[in-house]
């Protein structure tokens, strides 16, 4: 019966873009005039994550410590498997109370092993909001604490996570001493912040490796989106669009 009405209800919707038409009407201009929005439902049914049983583990775990959706959760474990075989640690900029970073950690600890994982946060809200950012005024995201997620790692048993609090990379990029990095997850809501992050990511990320960027595409963060769509057109990249609020990079 289930099935049936998953058929019934999915496969009509993406005949001759019906839906899209319909879905047109939603349709926002951004403050940039590159930028326009609406609501997006893609047809695809595929939902690996329900038997994935290490990651409904974590998951389960994790889930009240993230504004990051199941989708995006599962893209970034998925990730972190798929750079098991380079060099490197990996680094998440913008932890807030820490659900994605320890979602991502005990998954390096299995397949990145040696690998440390950093977390790296104000953990006094969003910095650097400016100018190309639409709704972000710094400040927001305020209600965390470096010890909440350093508990949280050591409730999940991770000897490979190192918290660094203040403003990334400018006050602690010291604090992170990798020379090669493989992975990369930058979840800060606003272009400075996230320009700089990537710039001295970048920097160290060793070919193959892969930078996740939060926020693109979402209708409060066009500053992400706006940096995001500047990074795609480098000639030293791979860039994937991915409709779940996910920019992914890939360095050639």
């Amino acid at each position: 019966m289930r099935q049936r009405l998953l058929r019934n209800l999915a496969a009509p919707l993406r005949r001759a873009g019906l839906f899209e038409r319909l879905l047109a009407i939603t349709r926002l201009k951004g403050q940039d005039p590159d930028i326009q929005h609406q609501l997006i439902v893609p047809h695809a049914t595929y939902s690996p994550w329900w038997t994935d049983q290490s990651f409904m583990r974590v998951y389960d775990a994790v889930r009240d410590a993230t504004l990051v959706d199941i989708y995006r959760l599962y893209e970034l474990w998925r990730s972190v498997e798929q750079v098991a075989g380079l060099e490197g640690d990996l680094v998440e900029v913008g932890v807030w109370r820490g659900g994605s970073g320890c979602l991502i950690a005990t998954c390096a600890r299995e397949r990145c092993p040696g690998a440390r994982v950093y977390l790296c946060d104000t953990f006094e809200g969003v910095v650097k909001a400016g100018a190309r950012d639409n709704e972000f005024v710094g400040g927001e995201l305020s209600d965390t604490s470096a010890a909440g997620v350093r508990d949280l790692a050591q409730r999940l048993g991770l000897d490979n996570v190192t918290v660094v609090e203040g403003v990334f990379p400018d006050e602690t990029g010291d604090g992170v001493p990798a020379s090669k990095l493989r992975f990369a997850h930058v979840d800060v809501d606003v272009y400075d912040s996230a320009r700089d992050s990537f710039l001295w990511i970048w920097d160290r990320l060793v070919p193959g490796g892969v930078v996740v960027f939060d926020d693109y595409g979402f209708h409060d963060c066009e500053g992400v989106t706006k940096f995001v769509n500047e990074v795609s057109s480098r000639p030293d990249v791979v860039f994937v669009h991915n409709l779940n609020g996910h920019g992914v990079v890939v360095k050639r």
